[in-house]
């Protein structure tokens, strides 16, 4: 089931991440990651709004298509856009709680997640293990030995967060 999110109404409702982090967009994406793997199947594409200048636009993968509205465009009116599109209406989830996104999606019959709703399903994906009710994840995160991180990972993790090789070096 594809599900179409309002990426800045969605950070707006969550509790660890900030509007004004200059990486909101890529934390928002790391957990829309997690979510989507936890559901196989599950198209997931958020969309932003233009975002700084310099921000890597490029946070798709693992399932998560992230988009940034281009100028003059905005993500509420290039959301309505993708919502005008939707063929098999039935088969999508919008997620926002913006008035014109979820009025849009209403008139199309396409079934909306308010952006509060949402982020509660996001926040526990966000806690830490040993916090979480399911017994069987605290076990499993017990008893794993750590790996090192494969060249391919650190790839992935490099241009997530807009770095070149070379860059880590800073940090050393």
């Amino acid at each position: 089931m594809p599900i179409l999110i309002d990426g800045h109404n969605l950070i707006g409702q969550m509790p660890n991440i900030s509007l004004s982090d200059p990486d909101d967009e890529a934390r928002l994406v790391m957990l829309l990651r997690r979510y989507a793997a936890q559901r196989r199947g599950h198209k997931v594409i958020v969309i932003f709004d233009g975002g700084i200048y310099g921000h890597p636009e490029t946070l798709s993968g693992y399932g998560v298509e992230a988009r940034f509205a281009k100028s003059p465009t905005d993500a509420d009116s290039e959301l309505i856009r993708r919502i005008r599109a939707v063929k098999r209406r039935d088969e999508w989830v919008v997620v926002s709680s913006d008035h014109a996104v979820v009025g849009e999606a209403q008139a199309h019959g396409i079934p909306v997640v308010s952006a509060q709703a949402f982020a509660q399903r996001l926040g526990a994906l966000d806690q830490p293990s040993a916090t979480r009710s399911d017994k069987r994840n605290a076990t499993r995160n017990a008893t794993r030995t750590e790996r090192p991180l494969s060249k391919t990972e650190i790839d992935e993790w490099m241009r997530v967060f807009g770095l070149e090789e070379g860059d880590d070096e800073e940090f050393s």
